[in-house]
């Protein structure tokens, strides 16, 4: 049986888009280009806001029939303007049934919409309330510190940073000055060894990793997702570090008040047996001086839904490979993230990943597996997993969804009900989420088109599908 609460989000959500009260989730348009807002300046950090509770809804609807659900969508999935191929999965939530299937089994390329793995997988592996650790210790050397990256991409230099809520470097360093007393740091090591392995997929563009791309390299200590600055352009053109792990060093020894040139990589010493030291002479190699922790790991996996954010997204990937004891590297990570939806009851034979994010065009998903991802959720046998729901974007409301569903108009009924995770590349495009029907039921489906020469144009008529699913109830 779905579990309410998963209808209430839905029903919630189209009640707050009639009487404009604040967006759901974090500040809109901080990352996918799928976004039309201006460049986002960054805020001072507050601290996250928790999810409200929200009343169940009551009643399950009335569940379609496969053979109207065939005829209201048959001339839409053939529409020119998807492209030449289009693989589709429509399932009833409530009863599991299949209500319409177009290549289901068949892997496609998914685009961002493989993020749906991602976080699947991370939750279930790590758990909602799960922090990643960004800690310093002493190193080998006298007045030398090792900055520690534990895979955290919100790392925020100080208050002024791009993701609520996050961890701070500034935070850090007094934890460290207070440690070590009196005594000067003299230079400052990062230690990158938690990640192993190229730093960019197979598959990846090389304008994907550019000043003007959409990911940072993939290292587990950067600060703003990688950025330069916290600022975030839904367009592109926000620079990234070459070395993200060495900007974050540089940025924390200003800090410290060491010469940025002292920055390099280097290895943490084992860990010290005591605590962390409370001066100069208590200081011995390993010891801890200072860590600070992200916000809990749903909330991350929220930002990286709802705004499409890459980098989260491959730092989360290898979460799910540090968790199952394996190498932190795109392999690792893939090879991890299956283990798992196999683990779960999930047919991960129909996923073929080389990321985490969907930037790469090698990936394959099934959309069969993309609607049994979002069925299990919704089910509430696993319940770490139902977090996924209240990080997708909202149709014409938030994220990534937040200027789509406008034309033609039949695609505005939809407003407020469909909630999905879009997914573009070049000549791809997809979306995967849950929606209520006209008559109160709960669907989930996935659609994939490949081959189209306008991404307007197939935007819109991708949109068109989940709009008829929530309009004629069928």
């Amino acid at each position: 049986m779905v579990i309410a609460l998963i209808s209430a989000v839905l029903v919630l959500v189209a009640g707050v888009a009639v009487v404009g009260l604040v967006k759901p989730g974090p500040v809109k348009g901080w990352l996918e280009a799928e976004t039309s807002s201006a460049p986002t300046k960054a805020p001072v950090t507050p601290d996250p806001t928790p999810t409200p509770v929200l009343v169940a809804a009551a009643g399950g609807g009335t569940a379609p029939d496969p053979a109207k659900v065939k005829a209201a969508l048959d001339p839409l999935v053939g529409a020119p303007a998807l492209g030449n191929t289009v693989h589709m999965s429509v399932v009833d939530a409530t009863s599991g049934q299949p209500l319409y299937e177009r290549d289901a089994d068949v892997p496609t390329t998914p685009a961002s919409t493989t993020k749906l793995l991602t976080a699947v997988t991370v939750l279930a592996a790590r758990g909602p309330a799960y922090r990643l650790s960004t800690t310093a210790v002493a190193g080998n050397a006298p007045g030398e510190v090792v900055l520690v990256g534990g895979g955290d991409p919100t790392l925020s230099v100080d208050a002024k940073g791009l993701y609520p809520g996050a961890a701070r470097l500034d935070q850090l360093a007094a934890q460290v000055k207070k440690a070590l007393g009196g005594a000067k740091p003299t230079r400052v090591l990062v230690d990158t060894s938690l990640f192993s392995g190229p730093e960019t997929a197979l598959g990846w563009s090389s304008d994907d990793v550019s000043p003007a791309g959409q990911v940072a390299r993939v290292q587990p200590l950067m600060t703003n997702g990688g950025r330069v600055k916290p600022v975030h352009n839904a367009h592109g053109g926000d620079p990234r570090f070459g070395d993200p792990a060495i900007g974050a060093g540089k940025a924390f020894a200003k800090l410290l008040g060491v010469s940025t040139a002292t920055v390099k990589r280097g290895k943490a010493p084992a860990p010290a047996t005591s605590a962390a030291p409370s001066g100069p002479a208590e200081v011995v190699p390993g010891a801890r001086l200072g860590e600070v922790q992200s916000p809990p790991l749903v909330q991350v996996t929220d930002w990286m839904l709802e705004q499409s954010d890459n980098i989260i997204a491959e730092v989360l990937a290898r979460q799910v490979a540090v968790a199952a004891g394996q190498p932190a590297t795109f392999d690792g990570a893939t090879d991890a993230m299956i283990a798992k939806l196999r683990e779960l009851g999930l047919p991960g034979d129909e996923a073929d990943l080389y990321d985490g994010s969907g930037l790469s065009r090698h990936n394959g998903i099934s959309p069969t597996l993309l609607t049994q991802v979002l069925a299990l959720a919704a089910s509430g046998k696993q319940p770490a997993v139902t977090g996924i729901f209240s990080g997708l974007p909202v149709a014409g409301w938030s994220g990534t969804l937040y200027g789509r569903f406008v034309t033609p108009a039949p695609n505005r009924a939809a407003y407020g009900i469909v909630r999905a995770k879009t997914g573009t590349l070049s000549g791809v495009n997809t979306m995967a989420g849950v929606l209520v029907t006209k008559d109160g039921r709960l669907l989930v489906f996935a659609i994939m088109a490949s081959g189209s020469a306008n991404a307007i144009t197939a935007k819109s008529a991708l949109d068109r599908v989940p709009a008829r699913l929530v309009a004629c109830g069928c």
